[in-house]
């Protein structure tokens, strides 16, 4: 039996929660999942942004207890080395963490007009103006680290820290159709086609419960 649990909300909705859980995926972590029911009010108000605090995914692994995704991804990198969350050069790896830190603290313009929403399609979406800026930003960083790590994840061949953290921006942008340049496209596409992408958003598309607030014609 897994000694460790990860602690998740819905997967169709929770963009934390699947970074959380790509992380413990690229880690190897010998892992269970625990779902908090979409009736909890704490967890709708996280998923609703109306909560200033995410207590949602949560690892425990054996005595320790560790929520917020960036601190999972560092627990994991320290407990687990040789999994390769973050790349093995200096300046790379504190690239990592910095790009990792501006998702885990910004794009709030983004994360407001276009919500995780596996289940949805927007074809032609008129996208908010105010979320504008945060996908230009993304599409800036997205280039620079393709162009300077030669792809075809956001460091090189090997997925990182930074790709699981991205990974929902890939989802929002299929969802909503938001246009991207080629090599943008290119990378949002292979991060679908993940495995562990793949796996999670079958089970999000089996996922019975829905949040009524988030599934409105935008």
């Amino acid at each position: 039996m897994a000694q460790s649990v990860l602690t998740v909300s819905s997967k169709n909705y929770s963009s934390w929660s699947l970074r959380g859980w790509l992380l413990c995926k690229m880690s190897g972590i010998d892992f269970v999942e625990r779902k908090v029911p979409m009736d909890d009010a704490a967890t709708r108000a996280e998923l609703l942004l109306l909560s200033p605090s995410f207590l949602v995914p949560c690892l425990e692994d054996g005595d320790a207890k560790v929520w917020d995704t960036l601190a999972i991804a560092e627990y994991l990198h320290e407990t687990r080395p040789e999994a390769g969350l973050y790349p093995v050069d200096r300046r790379a790896r504190a690239h990592c963490r910095a790009i990792a830190g501006e998702m885990h603290a910004g794009f709030f313009n983004l994360r407001s007009a276009l919500p995780m929403n596996l289940k949805a399609r927007y074809s032609g979406f008129r996208i908010w103006s105010g979320a504008q800026p945060d996908i230009a930003r993304i599409g800036e960083i997205w280039r620079e680290c393709l162009e300077t790590y030669g792809g075809p994840y956001l460091f090189g061949g090997s997925l990182t820290v930074a790709d699981a953290m991205y990974a929902p921006a890939c989802t929002r942008f299929h969802t909503y159709d938001v246009p991207l340049d080629t090599r943008c496209a290119t990378y949002r596409d292979t991060i679908l086609a993940w495995p562990a992408m793949v796996e999670w958003t079958k089970a999000a598309l089996d996922e019975a419960d829905d949040l009524e607030e988030l599934d409105v014609e935008f």
